[in-house]
């Protein structure tokens, strides 16, 4: 369940009322062409000709408008002004998805691209995944990489910033070389059999070689993950035969050979099989982006979302405001800006 506040809502419960706010501006009319009482009565207007014009003085002036602004609290104080929070119960599917990502030095291979630039297999591979990963915020992903043994690289979790910073941390040589699939599908298996409350738990395997490691095979791992149900979809990525891998010659300088990449592409349509997902073959960037996004068409979450609304009035702000600018407005006006009677 996630929360979502905002406490950008902000309502009236009384919006009529605000209409009585159309009145001040007649009130300061009426009272500047009535202007004040008369402090002094004289029996003639010479002595006051001299004094220039009558107009209004300053102090007047602001009296007049503390009292309006009094006033206008006052109203919209009556209108019952409501700032509130709208908290969003968001319920996810309960789907489970463990990525397992080929790490051997095949993945070197740069058949793909990104951009218009040429990249290497597992270049390609982290920037589809992290799209995918994005796509699905409501759901608990973990990744395991694998190449001549499997490895963790991240347990099961909502957490997808951390997630896809442990994504950008993989690189190719962090364990010995080769292919160990079957292992790769036993270690994620295991890290979703003890999610019983999931509504659907999956496995997206990766690789582009034949299982030469590792003491489990890919079928008997499958078939430990049906048994568990878990359901696996297998992707083959690479071009098929030769693929330019990049390599030192003996003065140091990078060069690229051609190098056959072997798949048994049987055997990942059995592991597919069994597993009651889909096998598919990615032999660019392109394809492999349009995989990722039937996965995840087939296996879309559910949302389920409602609403809460909780209100607080601010109405006592407003009167203690116009309550304020009313004792300031009488305050001033019995002392420093005293009239004579």
């Amino acid at each position: 369940m996630k929360w979502n506040m905002n406490w950008d809502a902000f309502s009236f419960a009384n919006p009529w009322l605000l209409a009585l706010l159309a009145l001040l501006p007649v009130i300061a009319m009426l009272q500047g062409r009535r202007g004040a009482a008369a402090a002094v009565k004289f029996s003639s207007l010479q002595v006051v000709e001299r004094l220039g014009k009558p107009r209004r003085v300053r102090a007047g002036g602001i009296l007049t408008t503390l009292l309006l602004a009094s006033l206008a609290s006052f109203i919209i104080g009556l209108a019952r002004p409501q700032a509130g929070s709208v908290i969003s119960h968001v319920e996810a599917s309960g789907i489970d998805i463990m990525l397992a990502l080929d790490v051997s030095r095949s993945m070197l291979a740069e058949d793909f691209t990104i951009g218009n630039e040429r990249a290497n297999r597992l270049s390609a591979v982290k920037q589809v995944t992290e799209k995918f990963i994005e796509g699905r915020p409501n759901d608990r992903i973990g990744i395991v990489a694998f190449a001549g043994r499997p490895y963790l690289v991240s347990p099961l979790t909502l957490d997808h910033d951390w997630l896809l910073k442990n994504l950008e941390r993989i690189q190719i040589g962090l364990v010995e070389d080769g292919t160990a699939i079957g292992s790769a599908i036993a270690s994620s298996a295991n890290r979703l059999k003890d999610r019983k409350e999931s509504k659907s738990k999956i496995i997206v395997l990766l690789t582009d070689g034949d299982n030469n490691a590792g003491k489990v095979t890919p079928v008997t791992a499958a078939e430990a993950a049906r048994a568990l149900d878990i359901k696996i979809y297998a992707i083959c990525a690479g071009s098929r035969g030769y693929a330019p891998v990049p390599v030192q010659d003996m003065f140091g300088r990078l060069v690229y050979r051609d190098v056959l990449v072997q798949v048994d592409e049987a055997a990942l349509k059995e592991v597919a099989k069994i597993g009651g997902g889909n096998f598919y073959r990615a032999t660019d960037s392109q394809s492999l982006e349009q995989i990722f996004e039937e996965i995840d068409q087939l296996e879309k979450s559910t949302i389920e979302m409602s609403q809460t609304k909780e209100y607080r009035d601010l109405f006592p702000w407003f009167v203690g405001a116009g309550l304020v600018l009313l004792g300031l407005h009488l305050l001033l006006g019995q002392t420093i800006w005293r009239t004579l009677p």
